[in-house]
């Protein structure tokens, strides 16, 4: 891939995670490098979606710190992450069905929106020109996800792929710096996923937004990541190029000669 990958933005060292007495995360360490897709691989149970809640906040690791762009951190709430510019989208669609396209990403604006309740009650001039300007931004993100079609249709009578892309599109109206993608290929069909494959790259490389990515397919993962960590039973098992990674044997034992 050909690109200008940057320094270190993201890292963690010896992360530790437990609920009651089961060990979700084990001494965990990796970093995340500006303008890089990152991808975090694993068997089910092997704390991939842990990992990625501890990276926005839904989690406070018992052990270890955080280093994000320089600042050190021991734990981090979901508002200060989205506020930090990192955006998610979930496994699970969590979109609002009865509303429109447009109406749905346009949520992803909440944070950046600053005009007071008063001015927004009267609808007036500042909260009408912030109004405007969120559209505006809105209507761009619609555009590149080529959703133009549709961005009038309740969400809830779309199919899921599209469902997927105007999550995707929710997550982008934040203007992340940092996006976390929770399985974005999962249930798709193979039209659905070449899709959405196309979407993260551009979004990477046209944005120049960093992206950390759990996905279960193995393929994609090999075409789409810079680098890969591999975690099994809430350890690492593995971290480097997507052909460094398919070579070692740890996985190809953890991994991919279960799943191959």
């Amino acid at each position: 891939m050909d690109k200008r990958i940057g320094e270190v933005i993201l890292s963690f060292q010896n992360i530790s995670l437990s609920f009651g007495g089961v060990k979700a995360l084990t001494s965990i360490g990796f970093d995340v490098r500006e303008h890089e897709i990152r991808a975090i691989i694993g068997p089910n149970g092997a704390g991939k979606s842990s990992m990625l809640n501890v990276i926005n906040g839904v989690y406070h690791p018992q052990e270890g710190e955080i280093v994000f762009r320089g600042k050190t951190r021991r734990n981090m709430n979901t508002y200060e992450s989205a506020k930090s510019g990192i955006a998610r989208t979930f496994q699970n669609i969590a979109l609002f069905k009865g509303m429109s396209v447009l109406d749905n990403i346009m949520t992803g604006r909440n944070l950046k929106m600053r005009s007071n309740f008063l001015l927004d009650a009267i609808y007036w001039g500042p909260a009408q020109r912030e109004e405007i300007a969120h559209r505006k931004k809105v209507e761009e993100v619609i555009d590149f996800l080529e959703i133009q079609h549709i961005r009038k249709t309740p969400v809830g009578r779309l199919p899921y792929g599209l469902q997927k892309r105007v999550e995707l599109g929710r997550a982008l109206a934040a203007e992340p710096s940092i996006l976390l993608l929770d399985e974005p290929m999962a249930g798709m069909n193979v039209e659905e996923k070449q899709d959405m494959c196309r979407f993260i790259l551009d979004v990477n490389d046209q944005l120049g937004t960093t992206i950390v990515l759990i996905e279960h397919d193995m393929g994609v993962v090999m075409d789409i990541s810079d680098r890969v960590v591999v975690l099994d039973y809430g350890k690492k098992i593995a971290d480097g190029t997507p052909d460094e990674v398919r070579a070692n044997q740890d996985v190809i034992d953890a991994y991919l000669g279960v799943a191959h």
